[in-house]
């Protein structure tokens, strides 16, 4: 019988570690981010709905939830020691995302981001507490680990003082991203992390039906919203709706990325970084889906363009996160292209409902015509 430990000394885990999967504590995790991102979708439909869509502060808010969540992913691929310490410092950051994501109505009503910087910044704390435990405990790894601990911190100061003293105006909000983003190439040269990529490989797919259960929620939100009104037009959105989701879930894990990874370890960034647009994405389109669901007759043009964009991201970034890592890719640049272009046509000639059936009816043909190529017939 498994026993919880007091303490275990945080050492590197093997990369090949047999039978490695997501612990219980992991997949709790992430139930805190179903919160956060609950929260920013349901903002970006009240946008839609609204007439003035706010992608910028939803892209700001989602890069905080994706950020944050990816790099205790790869922390933890490399370092889970599941003991009482990790766990209460992984208590500290669940806190935090429930911070930031009460702060999530005010930032998107009106550009207050202090509420989810303190968020953020719980999380960032105990991420770098558990850096300097790394460095302390595993001699082998220290130099990199107070990398990621000095830069993350650093980080963190420029946050506190954009929003002191710019209000975390753009200019400094993508500066900071920068910054952000160049901590681990800049920690990694040298002794690297030992990330298990099927275990990765994992997690990001857990991610990906987390943003599609929201969807679903989304989606559901729309439904309540509109069940006075029921008509054919409404029953057919909303299946339509499902039958998209469903097909986009089995396009992503057609893709055997904890292979690809295992053998091109080197591409793991474009892989990791490529798939913030990819996420964003999914959780755009529950936003679309929630107001498409519930204007369905009356939705503005807008509505199928909040539909359409987010399929054709999710279709793009799928086959570009993928290409260097899988080879052949499982999709044909071209069956992508062609998808990507009919779908973004779709809302110039469609009504909402057109557009959503449209997608759907898209990404069907294209699982179908991944899955009938002779080398997948197995998938």
């Amino acid at each position: 019988m498994a026993t919880t430990r007091i303490r275990t000394r945080m050492t590197a885990r093997p990369i090949d570690e047999a039978h490695r999967t997501s612990s219980p504590l992991e997949l709790l995790f992430d139930l805190t981010f179903v919160v956060a991102v609950a929260a920013v979708t349901a903002e970006f439909a009240h946008s839609i709905a609204d007439g003035h869509v706010e992608v910028l502060s939803f892209l700001q808010v989602f890069f905080s939830i994706w950020w944050a969540w990816m790099n205790f992913t790869w922390f933890a691929s490399s370092y889970d020691t599941d003991d009482l310490p990790y766990r209460l410092l992984t208590m500290v950051q669940m806190a935090g995302v429930l911070v930031l994501a009460a702060g999530v109505p005010s930032a998107a009503a009106s550009g207050d981001y202090r509420t989810v910087l303190i968020g953020y910044l719980i999380m960032r704390a105990g991420l770098v507490l558990q850096w300097l435990r790394a460095a302390y405990e595993n001699p082998a790894g220290r130099s990199t680990a107070l990398k990621y601990a000095a830069g993350i911190t650093a980080a963190q100061i420029g946050w506190l003082l954009a929003l002191t003293f710019a209000d975390l105006a753009l200019p400094w909000f993508v500066l900071l991203v920068v910054v952000e983003l160049s901590v681990p190439r800049w920690a990694e040269r040298g002794p690297q992390t030992t990330w298990h990529p099927h275990h990765i490989a994992e997690r990001y797919g857990l991610f990906v039906i987390i943003l599609l259960g929201e969807s679903v929620l989304a989606a559901s939100r729309g439904v309540e919203a509109a069940a006075d009104h029921l008509s054919a037009s409404f029953l057919l959105v909303a299946g339509a709706g499902l039958v998209l989701l469903f097909a986009l879930w089995w396009l992503y894990f057609l893709h055997p990325s904890g292979e690809g990874l295992s053998e091109r370890r080197q591409h793991s960034y474009r892989w990791g970084y490529g798939h913030f647009f990819l996420f964003a994405a999914l959780a755009a389109l529950g936003g679309g889906l929630e107001v498409a669901v519930e204007e369905t007759t009356h939705a503005p043009q807008s509505v199928g363009y909040a539909v359409a964009l987010p399929v054709a991201v999710f279709l793009s970034m799928l086959w570009l996160v993928h290409a260097p890592i899988v080879n052949p890719p499982v999709t044909p640049l071209i069956f992508v292209l062609i998808s990507v272009a009919v779908v973004l046509v779709l809302p110039l000639v469609l009504s909402t409902v057109g557009v959503v059936v449209g997608c759907a009816a898209v990404v069907v043909l294209l699982v179908g015509a991944v899955l009938s190529r002779p080398d997948r017939r197995q998938a």
